[in-house]
């Protein structure tokens, strides 16, 4: 069986995730705005697979994390 080879990086992804978390004030909200952000994406490129191996979960760490200089992401 052969593989196909993931264009990510699942240690990048966790360090991002750790990231997120750590600068959060609180860790259940920046948790449940992930899963929102991964739940609307799942419905929005629902049409538009671009990266089939790309969760929509993992999508969402990865915007996040590039969007962590925007304190109403993270802040209360």
């Amino acid at each position: 069986m052969i593989h196909k080879h993931t264009q990510f990086d699942t240690t990048q992804i966790m360090y991002r995730a750790e990231e997120l978390v750590s600068a959060a004030t609180n860790r259940y909200r920046i948790t449940v705005q992930v899963a929102n952000r991964a739940k609307r994406r799942r419905y929005e490129d629902f049409d538009n697979i671009d990266d089939p191996m790309m969760k929509p979960v993992l999508r969402a760490i990865m915007e996040m994390s590039d969007e962590m200089s925007q304190p109403e992401i993270i802040g209360d």
